[in-house]
């Protein structure tokens, strides 16, 4: 009966066969959407026995904690979100104090979820629903809730469906996975003829009843049976109306982004230290690489390096230069070069806008990037040069 709810809808392909003068048209069958009340009942009786429901932002649920975990969650998994979320709680209970709070530390709190866009547009938007909103979301619809800083078509269904329970449909990457593999969609989502399609198969889906349940079911799905890499098919209720299943081809759904080569780029990064053992570290700008976050002074080479501390730093002394390692962004790779110095007097140095001497021992609430916090750790345990 499963299987026969798979509708089917007919286009014609043309196929050559070899030895044939001229080629055959044939007709092959394209799966159309489920009846949309048995996807429900059958999703949503698999999550009342195997979905997860004792998540932190599921405990008092509320539009600002929904909006936090679902920020978070972009591309992040939650076992990696959950102590990371708690934390960030405990510091910043409501809009209000996160909106009161400086960025630097915002984006602390966040040092180590990386994508640090995210931690920035959260400050905003938290500031925009202070200042625009008197303190209260605007869940009345995707539009109105979109418009905040960080929040797309999706993130916003989301955090309606899970915080108020209204109707919002989603597509976030374990939807299209699931729905790509179910209806053997062809193209990268990413693509806008694809993901319509991935969005007219989520509006049919998606019901005016337990919409927050529904919503989490199906991210369920795909973080914990249609997983990227050995999907769990023989548990999944779909098992017997799964395209991609009945092909053998789950590893093909969805496809993968048109690849192109990733562009290198290097850089030397200053570990600069005063006679304290302090390390000087400089924010980058609001937007771009890092942005607002707290680093080492980078330059593209040894000679501009040189040039920065003659002009900057008189006196300075450069030692040792470290192995070379690499970070990997989503666009390019960044092979970073640390290098030592130090100043040659003692004491500290004068402090300039935009800088700090930072103790690697007793550490500030600042954000930094991944590689300078490994790097600073790294020289909190080694000795004065």
């Amino acid at each position: 009966m499963a299987g026969a709810l798979l509708k089917q809808s007919v286009g014609t392909f043309r196929v050559s066969y070899p030895g044939e003068s001229q080629s055959v048209s044939t007709f092959i069958k394209a799966p159309q959407p489920l009846d949309a009340e048995y996807f429900r009942t059958r999703l949503l009786g698999w999550f009342d026995q195997y979905g997860r429901t004792h998540l932190p932002w599921q405990q008092d649920r509320s539009p600002y904690r929904v909006w936090v975990s679902e920020i978070m969650l972009q591309q992040t998994q939650v076992t990696t979100v959950i102590s990371y979320f708690e934390r960030f709680m405990q510091r910043f209970p409501d809009v209000e104090t996160l909106a009161a709070a400086e960025q630097d530390e915002v984006l602390h709190l966040w040092t180590g979820l990386g994508y640090y866009a995210r931690a920035r547009n959260l400050h905003r938007a938290a500031q925009c629903v202070v200042s625009e909103h008197d303190g209260v979301f605007p869940v009345e619809s995707v539009t109105a809730l979109s418009a905040l800083p960080g929040i797309g078509r999706s993130t916003a269904g989301a955090i309606i469906a899970q915080a108020t329970g209204q109707r919002a449909p989603i597509l976030d990457g374990n939807v299209k996975r699931v729905l790509t593999r179910l209806h053997g969609v062809e193209g990268w989502p990413g693509k806008p003829e694809v993901e319509k399609r991935l969005w007219q198969l989520a509006e049919h889906y998606t019901p005016q009843w337990r919409c927050a349940d529904f919503t989490q079911a199906m991210m369920d799905m795909g973080a914990t049976l249609c997983t990227r890499r050995r999907p769990s098919c023989l548990l999944c209720p779909f098992e017997a109306d799964c395209v991609a299943h009945a092909r053998g081809e789950e590893h093909r759904f969805p496809a993968s982004k048109p690849k192109k080569e990733k562009p290198v780029r290097q850089t030397l990064m200053l570990m600069l230290r005063d006679g304290n053992g302090h390390v000087l570290l400089e924010q980058r700008p609001s937007s771009g690489l890092w942005g607002g976050l707290w680093g080492m002074p980078q330059f593209d080479d040894h000679e501009a390096l040189r040039a920065w501390l003659a002009r900057e730093m008189p006196g300075s002394i450069v030692g040792e230069q470290w192995p070379c390692f690499t970070h990997v962004f989503t666009h390019f790779r960044l092979e970073i070069t640390p290098v030592q110095a130090h100043l040659s007097r003692r004491g500290g140095h004068p402090a300039v806008s935009g800088r700090r001497w930072y103790d690697p021992d007793q550490p500030d609430s600042i954000g930094l990037a991944a590689p300078v916090k490994a790097l600073l750790e790294s020289l909190s345990s080694s000795s004065l040069l």
